[in-house]
């Protein structure tokens, strides 16, 4: 996405200025406006309304000795400079007491962040050095809205959202809502999070069924039992059994490939169980598989693979450049070329994908061009962010309303 970039650092100030005669200067009137407002600092751009000037800081600790400098992980925006080799457009600049760093950004941007103080060497961009910086780096301490939690033992992250992001009203927990229960299960050998909506009866439903892939991360982490409570609370949608299926490291890579196995796996056995259990349903038009990057992959596989069973299909930055490795000379897109060459499946779709996602953007809108050229009911959005679950837990919402909530 064009002109989402660091903006060139103002001048520091230098000697001989107010603040050096007991008089408040620059710096002072920028630190007073930081401690009333929190951060980051967001201004209007002089340029385009559509922009904002977004200013990221961070004040040296008291009675310690200045860090060497500060870099500022905004994702996705620094990631891109990181695969071209040179973070230095995203190292803060140093003003008297503090760091910042300016971003021109347009005014629908939503991303997660982090600030990594540096002592001694700056970081460079191999593999191991970037491992470092991603354990080591912290959320912003003077943000005031909710943070992201950590993944992998790693630090919570700071949340932007400008004023024209995307709402994401469901994502947090109110007090006021009934809430509905989670338990851990086994079936099929697999771990999963069964989240039941408050009201839930042995003997009630058949209730609409979400299978949610890396259940793992949106169960234990980041709470979706909280999404989709309030959804329901509303009336959204109906009162619905979320399976939470753990996709762990060892077993992720081989699950989230549009692997016929796993689809079936889901289809046979752990659907099944989740009827005997929990009453959810087995209509096709009332069930809805998720997932984000592979997961959304799969989510579409398996409604191309199983379209009886998943008859809903939810993917958010899907990673549909994935090739078949059994076709050596096929090149990627393998699942866009099945859809486009087979015959249409009875299911409908929720895509979206990121404009910052450059590796996985334009295989998003192939997708959806073969999806609308194929016949296929289809909701397709691009917001404004990158391959991120502060986007993505928004973007879920929003999806499941789609997909369940005219059919619930």
């Amino acid at each position: 996405m064009q002109n989402e970039q660091p903006c060139p650092a103002t001048a520091n100030e230098q000697p001989g200025t107010a603040a050096q005669h007991g008089q408040p200067g620059p710096d002072d009137a920028f630190w007073a406006r930081v401690a009333a407002e929190g951060a980051p600092l967001v201004d209007p751009d002089p340029e385009d309304p559509a922009y904002r000037q977004v200013t990221f800081v961070l004040r040296d600790e008291p009675g310690e000795a200045p860090y060497d400098g500060v870099l500022a992980l905004v994702h996705t925006v620094t990631d891109k400079d990181r695969h071209a080799g040179d973070l230095t457009p995203h190292l803060m600049e140093r003003r008297a007491g503090g760091w910042s760093r300016t971003y021109r950004l347009r005014a629908d941007h939503r991303a997660s962040y982090q600030l990594y103080p540096v002592r001694g060497t700056v970081p460079g961009t191999h593999r191991a050095d970037w491992l470092k910086v991603l354990d080591d780096a912290r959320p912003d301490p003077l943000d005031r809205g909710p943070r992201l939690p950590g993944r992998d033992g790693r630090h919570p992250s700071s949340v932007l959202a400008l004023p024209e992001a995307l709402p994401q009203p469901y994502a947090e927990r109110r007090p006021e809502v009934p809430r509905g229960r989670t338990v851990r299960a086994e079936a099929a050998g697999r771990t999963i999070d069964v989240h039941l909506p408050a009201g839930h009866r042995a003997d009630g439903g058949p209730y609409p069924v979400l299978v949610l892939l890396d259940g793992d991360v949106w169960g234990g982490q980041l709470s979706v039992g909280d999404t989709l409570d309030n959804l329901t609370a509303e009336g959204l949608i109906p009162p619905t059994v979320a399976l939470l299926v753990h996709t762990p490291p060892r077993t992720r890579p081989d699950d989230l490939s549009c692997n016929p196995d796993f689809v079936d796996l889901l289809a046979d056995r752990v659907l099944p169980w989740a009827g005997a259990e929990y009453r959810a349903t087995a209509d096709p038009a009332r069930t809805v598989i998720a997932g984000q990057s592979a997961g959304g992959l799969t989510a579409a596989f398996a409604a191309f693979h199983r379209p009886a069973r998943f008859g809903n299909a939810l993917s958010q930055s899907g990673s549909f450049w994935w090739p078949d490795p059994t076709e050596h000379n096929d090149g990627s897109e393998w699942l866009t070329r099945r859809f486009a060459a087979a015959e249409r499946r009875d299911a409908r779709f929720w895509v979206e994908a990121g404009l910052q996602e450059w590796l996985l953007l334009p295989q998003n809108r192939n997708l959806r061009d073969v999806l609308l050229d194929r016949g296929y009911d289809l909701a397709y959005r691009e917001f404004n962010g990158g391959h991120d679950y502060a986007c993505w837990r928004g973007g879920l919402a929003d999806g499941l309303v789609h997909l369940l909530g005219q059919r619930g």
